[in-house]
């Protein structure tokens, strides 16, 4: 016999509105960080500071 399944809900259970919504939420927090570390952080001297670590290895 199947189940009834309720509309919002995938067959596991799972409250499939619910998971959207986290979802959404988390793609916005990782687009808030993203952008914030990347406008923090110079290339260029990030580039020095690895080239020179390179140098000190050998």
């Amino acid at each position: 016999m199947a189940k009834k399944q309720q509309p919002n809900q995938s067959s596991a259970g799972t409250n499939v509105q619910k998971v959207k919504q986290q979802n959404q939420q988390a793609q916005q927090g990782q687009g808030q960080y993203g952008t914030e570390f990347a406008s923090e952080t110079d290339a260029q001297s990030v580039k020095q500071k690895n080239q020179k670590s390179q140098q000190n290895k050998k």
